[in-house]
């Protein structure tokens, strides 16, 4: 096999039938992503439409989703920048990731078996980050101006009506890429939420889903 890439975070523990996937600072940080994302998505769709009203609620009513909108934001980003600095090294695209991309469809089509060895993050993963992470910047900035219009300089306050239409659309792309995200993790390969629950995946999963990175937990273990 070739070298290894030296981009992605080395594993921490294996076993002879397992592998330490998630560590629990990274479980952790996740889920206060998904949480506090899941109530940005609820409290926003409240608002966007008079059709989803109804969801404000089961959040206490639509003036207290209303306050809490824009702090769940900052929670938001604030957990954001700390997986960024877990998870950057592990989201670079490198030469495997360009090789699975020309053969997505056999990963669609559950051909696992088919699939070139791909290191801890596959590309639709690392994808998925990327658009979440540009996507958290976008409306971080766009939610600030709407939060405090009253800093914006006089005969600039045209901004507010800009800083709307842009946080509604990346809100529906991030939506979309969470949608992709809940159903490729639940659905689509086997095992995938077990891992973020629980932190850890058999030998055999993380040799057919992540060969490269299974590679270099079994070396650091041979050279313990």
């Amino acid at each position: 096999m070739s070298s290894l890439p030296t981009t992605a975070h080395d594993p921490i523990v294996i076993s002879e039938d397992r592998v330490i996937r998630y560590t629990f600072r990274e479980r952790v940080i996740h889920w206060l992503a998904a949480i506090s994302y899941v109530y940005l998505l609820l409290s926003g769709l409240a608002f966007y439409t008079p059709y989803l009203y109804w969801m404000a609620s089961i959040l206490g009513g639509g003036p207290t989703a209303r306050f809490w909108h824009p702090w769940f934001g900052l929670l938001f980003a604030v957990v954001m920048f700390f997986m960024d600095g877990m998870w950057r090294r592990d989201m670079h695209t490198i030469d495997a990731d360009r090789r699975w991309m020309h053969q997505i469809r056999d990963y669609i089509e559950n051909r696992d078996e088919q699939l070139p060895p791909i290191d801890r993050f596959n590309a639709g993963q690392k994808q998925f980050y990327w658009g979440m992470v540009w996507g958290t910047i976008v409306l971080l900035l766009s939610g600030l101006l709407m939060w405090f219009p009253e800093f914006l300089p006089a005969g600039l306050h045209w901004l507010r009506g800009v800083a709307i239409l842009i946080h509604e659309i990346a809100a529906l792309i991030t939506i979309g890429l969470f949608i992709i995200h809940v159903y490729m993790g639940l659905f689509l390969v086997k095992g995938g939420f077990k891992a973020i629950v629980i932190g850890y995946v058999s030998t055999r999963w993380a040799n057919t889903h992540h060969r490269l990175w299974f590679e270099r937990a079994r070396k650091s273990a041979r050279e313990r």
